[in-house]
């Protein structure tokens, strides 16, 4: 699915209104009825009942007006609270507030927090229609409008926003200080990114979008790059197989990771490299743990790598590159451990490396000491794969920091480091250097758990060997990954699942996109 940022489809309404002489009044009736349709299905269990209305002073409070007016005509009990003076509506909106009041619909004009206060419990809502902000806001909201977000949210009234839940930057997802958390979204035209990134995606709930009646000939196209991946993108891109190929013909994946007491991690990600679809893997760890890794692994090979201690030293670069002349990929860092020796050798190979590579893990660790060395190396494919806690290593900034704006932290981190930077969590974000995004659709809360990040690195390893690009190999792999997730979880819940649970599901996700399942 494609997503678009406000700005684009405020270009496209523009366009619609200013170049194509459709109405803004016609547009807005034609929003306003759509969303009672999806209103009125999501909700329906509760008619007649009480439903309050919070608008706006702009056209998303005029959306708001048409509900108010459709939803009365229809025999629910609606009352609209206008965030605003009278005088401060205009436009298209005005035009829909003057119809509520010539048709006596109840609305109340609040400007302050006593009276917003009062007015709210007043009217005891089952329902509450959020039509404060639309997908423009892009700073942080305050005053009256943030306490009628607060009252929203410490409710127990069943929630609908029109367009994006009030407080969510619709470019980015990022919530501006506070936002409506909303069971039912409808947004027009185009889901935008701040639906489909979190944590907008978290506030936004459920989704429908809806063709409001904005001409599709003679637009535009959006001049960004980012879409919702899912099965269908998936499909497109998954590497095809010959049946006359052999094994040779499928990649041979370089995978250099473990230390004490993460061998695991090691073998996790030799056997996802197995189940990703190349034909060879060879698992290079520490000399002194190559009898271990040599029990836990049967299909991939191993080798052992000049060690310190339990840990790969730097020494060990001429043994890696020495191996990676007959491999097509390399993948380091689970399990790897941390010295400054490691973090030189991460250094070293990411300068001097010629094929597609792949870092997680304590390779990332490492790497963000060395950051520069991603501006000063040859041409490459680079993929990184940070959760939260990495990337605020590598950024500089809080977990929280991240956590507040994944989406335009990773793609601007992609494109000033020329990586490919995978952003794992809910909602994992895919970003390459040249502004392309993609946000994958898949996956559970039972990702949420030790290993599976070896999995998932083994995984996109495994698919660079087959020769895909950096960007649709971490994009089909966390598809993959999450979509095994959801198999694990169709028998056995999500509490307690294991990162090798997702092992022979690997295959079985990929199958489906060869079948269409």
């Amino acid at each position: 699915m494609r997503l678009c940022s406000a700005s684009e489809i405020m270009v496209v309404d523009r366009q619609a209104i200013e170049q194509l002489g459709v109405p803004g009044v016609v547009l807005m009736e034609n929003a306003g009825r759509l969303c009672c349709e999806s209103f009125t299905k999501q909700f329906s269990h509760f008619f007649s009942g009480s439903v309050l209305i919070l608008a706006g002073r702009g056209n998303n409070g005029g959306d708001g007006y048409v509900m108010a007016r459709l939803l009365s005509e229809s025999g629910w009990n609606v009352t609209t609270l206008v965030l605003g003076s009278k005088e401060s509506i205009s436009g298209d909106a005005e035009v829909m507030l003057n119809i509520l009041h010539k048709l006596d619909i109840p609305t109340y004009y609040v400007e302050d927090d006593s009276s917003l206060k009062k007015s709210f419990f007043a009217a005891k809502p089952d329902l509450i229609i959020d039509a404060i902000f639309g997908t423009g806001l892009n700073s942080d909201v305050r005053g009256l409008q943030a306490e009628a977000i607060r009252l929203v949210n410490e409710s127990d009234a069943s929630v609908f926003s029109v367009d994006i839940p009030s407080g969510v930057d619709g470019s980015t997802g990022r919530v501006c200080g506070l936002a409506v958390k909303a069971d039912l979204t409808v947004t027009f035209d185009h889901a935008k990114i701040g639906h489909a990134s979190q944590p907008g995606a978290f506030y936004s709930g459920k989704l429908d979008v809806v063709d409001i009646g904005i001409p599709r000939s003679g637009r535009k196209g959006f001049p960004s790059q980012v879409q919702l991946f899912d099965e269908a993108d998936a499909r497109t891109i998954l590497p095809q197989r010959t049946a006359a190929g052999h094994k040779g013909k499928f990649g041979h994946l370089l995978v250099v990771a473990g230390s004490p007491g993460k061998t695991g991690a090691a073998a996790l990600s030799g056997h996802a490299a197995v189940r990703s679809g190349c034909g060879l893997v060879t698992v290079a760890i520490p000399s002194s743990l190559h009898d271990i890794i040599e029990v836990k692994l049967t299909e991939a090979m191993s080798f052992g790598l000049t060690d310190q201690d339990g840990l790969v030293t730097s020494q060990a670069e001429p043994q890696i590159k020495q191996l990676l002349l007959e491999r097509q990929a390399l993948a380091i860092g689970p399990g790897l451990g941390q010295s400054e020796d490691l973090a030189e050798l991460v250094e070293s190979l990411v300068l001097s490396t010629t094929v597609p590579m792949i870092i997680d893990a304590d390779g990332l660790n490492l790497l963000a000491m060395h950051l520069g060395c991603l501006q000063e190396r040859s041409f490459h494919s680079l993929v990184l794969t940070p959760h939260p806690g990495e990337m605020a290593r590598l950024t500089r900034l809080s977990v929280a920091e991240i956590e507040s704006n994944r989406f335009e932290i990773a793609q601007n981190f992609a494109s000033e480091h020329g990586v490919v930077l995978l952003l794992k969590g809910a909602r994992t974000i895919v970003a390459a250097p040249d502004g392309r995004v993609n946000i994958n659709s898949s996956g559970n809360d039972g990702l949420a758990s030790g290993g599976s990040g070896d999995v998932l690195t083994g995984l996109i390893g495994g698919l660079l060997a087959q020769g895909m690009d950096a960007f649709s190999a971490a994009s089909l792999g966390s598809w993959l990954h999450g979509r095994a997730a959801e198999l694990v979880a169709d028998f056995q819940g999500t509490a307690g699942m294991a990162a090798s649970d997702l092992l022979p599901q690997l295959p079985i996700a990929r199958q489906q996109l060869v079948r269409g399942a």
